[in-house]
């Protein structure tokens, strides 16, 4: 059984559980533990306290992020729709309508709705993985002061980037327990976060 794997509260490199030392609710690996035990004796705070962005704060960074996406989609949808001649509201049969013949009707209007869906999940891609890569954090999480990053500290590349928002709608299609599961685990791990061995820290307040 491979041994269980936590993380250095100093330098936040990866270690096994039974290879941590454990001081008060911090663990520290061996690399840091002597200048940490130091740290203590000399009444010195602990400079590489990590502190996770909780549950909540992180669902308002997501509503922000939200709020912005829908700017560009809605000016999409509009734009689409006049183009095609399409109504995607009306997509409901119509009453004393042959089945088949309201289908033909809606048919459009299902596709335009398909389009918008591939092209909502194209761009919220390019915009989390833009931001996370070149500032740390998208614009929601950067106004609450949050940022995404390995383990070690590190910054997110593009590839782990553009993996982890596909990995956030697994998070979304169990009923949303993926994004829940943030506000249980000791460092503040979304379901996401786990696949993508990433961590939402705080930068300030």
């Amino acid at each position: 059984m491979t041994p269980a794997t936590e993380y250095c509260s100093e330098c936040g490199r990866p270690a096994a559980h039974d290879e941590l030392a454990r001081f008060g609710d911090q663990t520290v690996c061996p690399n840091c533990k002597d200048a940490y035990a130091q740290k203590l004796r000399e009444g010195v705070a602990p400079a590489g306290f990590v502190r996770y962005g909780g549950f909540w704060l992180r669902f308002v960074a997501v509503v922000i992020d939200g709020i912005i996406l829908a700017i560009p989609m809605g000016i999409v949808q509009v734009a689409l729709s006049a183009a095609l001649g399409v109504n995607t509201r009306r997509i409901a049969p119509t009453p004393n309508v042959n089945p088949s013949d309201a289908l033909a009707m809606m048919a459009p209007a299902f596709g335009v709705l398909a389009l918008l869906m591939l092209l909502g999940m194209v761009l919220g891609c390019a915009y989390e993985t833009f931001f996370v890569v070149k500032f740390g954090a998208t614009p929601g999480k950067m106004a609450l002061g949050l940022k995404v990053v390995r383990p070690d500290g590190s910054r997110i590349q593009t590839g782990r980037a553009a993996g982890r928002y596909f990995a956030k709608m697994l998070s979304a299609i169990i009923i949303y327990i993926g994004y829940i599961m943030a506000g249980f685990d000791s460092q503040k791990r979304a379901l996401h976060d786990m696949i993508c061995d990433t961590r939402v820290i705080k930068t300030r307040g």
